[in-house]
């Protein structure tokens, strides 16, 4: 099960960077529409990555308790 901890390990250090690319957003450190999009950008990739490592996460849980 250290693979299923080494995954939610990860997922909590990219949650603690959209945490960190949210609170720059709302402290106003996009100084144009431009930066403003590459933020966002990054906060999706973010999400899409937790995403793809919850699932894995998942199935890797499934195959151990089969």
């Amino acid at each position: 099960m250290e693979e299923l901890k080494l995954l939610n390990h990860l997922i909590s250090e990219l949650k603690e960077r959209e945490r960190s690319l949210l609170q720059s957003l709302g402290d106003g450190a996009a100084t144009d529409y431009a930066a403003y999009r590459e933020v966002c950008g990054n906060i999706r990739g973010l999400l899409f990555a937790q995403s793809l490592i919850a699932d894995l996460a998942r199935k890797l849980e499934k195959l151990n308790n089969e």
